[in-house]
């Protein structure tokens, strides 16, 4: 399905990806603190429902319960010896529920750890890491690689680098973006594309962030470094607010989705959703893509 995909992007397709994963498991119950990349294996038919969920609601694209699932990250619980397992579990319940109909993006979110000289993490032990999940999911059926939420362009680097290395599957690389055009380490949009792109991605660009107003600027200044790169806009579900002791976001389907065509519009063909939102959020931004298509 990786060559449906990548026919599919260059004919200027926009495909749906899906929402929130953490927050909603959290929802159901996920104790805080627990990797949620554990219940790939001990609640199966809770990672089921959610993917259905979403493709019921029109997702084309959906990602695997693995956004923490390097070895660095689930060492901090303990589970660095099961990467490969949680990995391709995650894979595997994905590809149940997607079949052939959808596709299903192996998700790999950052090590949580600071790259050097800021931090502990070499360039060269990233690569490593990241090329190991990378083909964990690869070798367990993904249609491709899903580089999300990352702030630091050398650990982007990695990360894309460690895919390439490991695999053959297209790969994708968002960066989470505030409200100054920047990810927190100081990473502008124009730059994030410069350097990323040549290395070997499908698709670029913004996801979970500082609110959907964020996207806009970021797909603009994007698109005048990649005319012609397939753009990607998930963005938070509006801003976090704290109420009693829950965290809820503030923005609902449809204004959610009123937002899409002006992604589209600036060459976004990946959109989604992601902190906040669940499959009401991807409904309605179906039916604004499909009724476009239409």
């Amino acid at each position: 399905m990786s060559k449906e995909l990548k026919a599919r992007l260059r004919a200027g397709e926009t495909l749906i990806a899906d929402g929130a994963t953490g927050t909603i498991l959290m929802a159901a119950g996920l104790p805080p603190g627990t990797p949620p990349e554990l219940w790939n294996v001990q609640r199966p038919e809770q990672i089921l429902q959610l993917h259905r969920s979403y493709l019921d609601a029109g997702s084309q694209i959906i990602l695997t319960n693995t956004f923490g699932g390097s070895r660095i990250k689930l060492a901090t619980a303990g589970l660095d010896d099961r990467t490969r397992e949680l990995n391709q579990a995650a894979v595997a319940l994905a590809r149940e529920a997607a079949g052939t109909e959808a596709f299903v993006a192996g998700d790999i979110g950052p090590t949580g750890e600071l790259m050097a000289p800021y931090g502990p993490l070499t360039f060269e032990k990233a690569v490593e890491v990241f090329a190991e999940q990378a083909e964990a999911l690869a070798g367990a059926g993904a249609d491709l690689v899903w580089i999300e939420t990352v702030m630091d362009l050398e650990e982007a680097r990695a990360a894309v680098t460690g895919a390439r290395q490991a695999c053959d599957l297209p790969v994708f690389c968002s960066l989470s973006f505030g409200p100054r055009g920047r990810t927190m380490m100081g990473v502008k949009a124009s730059q994030a594309a410069s350097e990323l792109w040549p290395l070997g991605l499908a698709a670029i660009g913004a996801n979970c962030g500082e609110g959907i107003d964020v996207v806009e600027p970021v797909l603009r200044e994007m698109r005048e470094v990649l005319p012609e790169a397939p753009l990607i806009a998930k963005p938070n579900a509006g801003l976090p607010k704290l109420v009693g002791d829950r965290t809820v976001y503030d923005m609902e389907p449809a204004a959610f989705a009123a937002r899409i065509p002006e992604f589209v519009g600036l060459g976004a063909q990946i959109v989604g959703a992601c902190c906040g939102s669940n499959p009401a959020h991807i409904a309605a931004v179906s039916k604004i893509v499909r009724g476009r298509a239409g």
